[in-house]
This record gives structure tokens, sequence and C-alpha cells, in this order.
């Protein structure tokens, strides 16, 4: 039986009739189109589907879209400025080359926005333990390491973005 399910995404509110079964990360990708959150799994282990729900890191696929009713969800796609600008932490990324294939990276730059929020004065050791969750197939996980850190450096220097959404 469907049910209708409103919520605020990315500062916009949408409001979609869903299946009552239906994961947040089906919700946002096909009902929504905002594929920049990855299904990499379904057994909530590898952090590819990882956004913020009232401003906090979540992994989607362990969501229902109707229990987020009400919520602000913040996913890859509204994390840059409504110009265009690279969040900090996701410029981060892209100049220390956090990534390879990219298919990880949505979810490690939203958990890492999240870890930062929660702890701004980061060692090496608390960014590799904190993305325990989030796998990368690709990398050795050290660029990564690299790229959290000066993300961190960076929303630091603009205290807005450590703010949650």
């Amino acid at each position: 039986m469907p049910s209708r399910v409103t919520m605020t995404v990315n500062g916009k509110t949408v409001s979609r009739e869903v299946e009552e079964r239906t994961l947040l990360v089906t919700f946002l990708r096909d009902h929504l189109g905002l594929t920049g959150t990855h299904v990499g799994c379904d057994t909530s282990q590898c952090g590819a589907c990882v956004v913020h729900i009232d401003g906090r890191s979540v992994k989607a696929c362990t969501a229902l879209a109707v229990q987020v009713e009400g919520c602000s969800v913040t996913t890859i796609e509204g994390l840059a400025a409504a110009d265009g600008t690279l969040h900090p932490m996701q410029a981060a990324f892209r100049e220390h080359h956090g990534l390879q294939c990219g298919f990880c990276t949505p979810g490690m730059v939203m958990s890492a926005v999240d870890l930062v929020r929660e702890t701004p004065d980061l060692t090496e050791q608390e960014v590799r333990n904190a993305l325990d969750g989030n796998i990368c197939r690709c990398t050795g996980y050290h660029n990564i390491v690299k790229a959290v850190l000066a993300g961190a450096e960076a929303m630091k220097a603009e205290p807005s973005r450590i703010a949650a959404e």
C-alpha cells in the first residue's frame, strides 16, 4: 500500500507516493533522480550510500523513506554551494586524489564531513578508524586520509561549513 512521504532534500521540499518498503537510497535515486548516492552492497557494509539526515551521516540503504518523513536529507549533490563551488571536503578529495574509480567517493565525502563536524581536530588514526565503515576497493586509503585531513583544515577555515545542514 503506497504512502505519501514528504521531506526536504538538498534544501527543497519533496513529496512522493512510495511503497512502505522503499529504501531511502531507492527513493533518492529512482524517485528523485539523485544518483550520486550509490548502491554498493545492499547490506550496509560498504558506505557508498551515505547521506546526511538532519545533519548526521546515515547509510541510506538502512532507512526506509517513510522513516525519514519530515526530515532534512543532504546528498552529495547538495553539498556544493548553489553556485557550484565545491564543499571544502569535495575540493580536498579532488586536490589530494582521494579517489580512483569514484564509486565510493560520495559516501566517503559525506562520512568525512560529518566526522569533521563531530571531531574537528582529527589525527590520521582517527580518520582511518572512522572511515572503517566505508569500503574502497581501488585505493590503499592513503590519499583518502590525506584528503579528509586537508578537508578538515579547510572546513575549520570556513566555520559555516562545519555547522550541520
